[in-house]
């Protein structure tokens, strides 16, 4: 199953500059998903992210991975994209081993670990030209949209 930009557009609620995966190349539903980043020096991050020797934000490294859940969600049970959004929760064992920089292809591998309900934990992984970049178990859960999930964080109240 091959998910091109225009589908993963209708797909995710996320516009440029944060839309981080062009191309779903491979998804098997309830299961795992590939796509593909490809990094360009003109995003607007790069300015500021070590001007001198640009690299990708770890964290925008593990937001495409978490964008990746979101349309292996999408095809395994389809949601009104307009009604769902998949929100990020949690992040275990994140390890950064190698820098992904302007020109590279990052190619984005997730597999589900276990998924109860609305709540996905997936293992992803990000590579270019084979090399691991990163690696990370990731949290996530398919709610309503305006619905902060319990738990997450953002329920916190100032003490």
């Amino acid at each position: 199953m091959d998910f091109d930009i225009n589908r993963i557009l209708r797909i995710l609620p996320h516009r440029a500059p944060f839309v981080l995966i062009d191309r779903v190349i491979d998804l098997a539903p309830r299961q795992s998903a590939r796509a593909v980043k490809c990094v360009t020096y003109n995003e607007p991050f790069f300015p500021g992210h070590f001007p001198n020797a640009p690299m990708l934000p770890g964290g925008l490294i593990l937001e495409a991975l978490v964008q990746l859940t979101g349309v292996l969600a999408y095809a395994s049970d389809p949601y009104d994209s307009a009604q769902k959004v998949m929100y990020f929760l949690g992040v275990e064992e994140a390890k950064f081993r190698r820098p992904v920089v302007p020109g590279d292809r990052m190619v984005l591998s997730i597999e589900v670990i276990q998924r109860r309900s609305n709540i996905w934990k997936i293992q992803g992984e990000a590579t270019v030209e084979g090399n691991l970049c990163a690696t990370a178990k990731l949290l996530t859960a398919m709610t309503d949209k305006g619905d902060i999930p319990q738990g997450s964080g953002f329920h916190n109240k100032p003490g």
